[in-house]
């Protein structure tokens, strides 16, 4: 993907009369708790709802997220609350499935940014 100053239009695009909010759990633990959270912020100022799906850990065993299986609880908030849906991703894997589920906002996971042939992955995706 080419770096364009129109790429950067997207915020204006918002048409906000607030400053851009992203909201919603670190870490998306359940359905039902992602679609209540969502339910509560749809008619506040939040832009975008996020959840955590991919949780990457330092130590073998604690929780690292439901994974893929989020994205359809994503795609319910959007459906059922009409807000637009952000995810954190990690690799290439997690932003084709992303795009496939139709997420509107992705960020890059920050320590992919020291390992560079990650984020080379990551940017070939997109």
């Amino acid at each position: 993907m080419e770096n364009k100053k129109e790429l950067g239009n997207w915020l204006n695009e918002l048409n906000l009369d607030h400053p851009l909010v992203i909201a919603g759990p670190c870490s998306a633990e359940t359905e039902e708790q992602v679609l209540r959270i969502a339910h509560e912020l749809k008619d506040t100022d939040v832009s975008y709802y996020r959840a955590g799906i991919w949780k990457p850990r330092t130590r073998p065993g604690n929780f690292e997220g439901v994974g893929a299986l989020g994205l359809k609880w994503l795609q319910k908030v959007k459906a059922e609350t009409g807000l637009k849906t952000a995810t954190e991703v990690a690799n290439r894997a997690h932003v084709e499935l992303a795009l496939e589920h139709d997420i509107d906002l992705l960020w890059i996971e920050r320590n992919l940014l020291i390992e560079g042939l990650t984020f080379v992955g990551v940017s070939l995706a997109l």
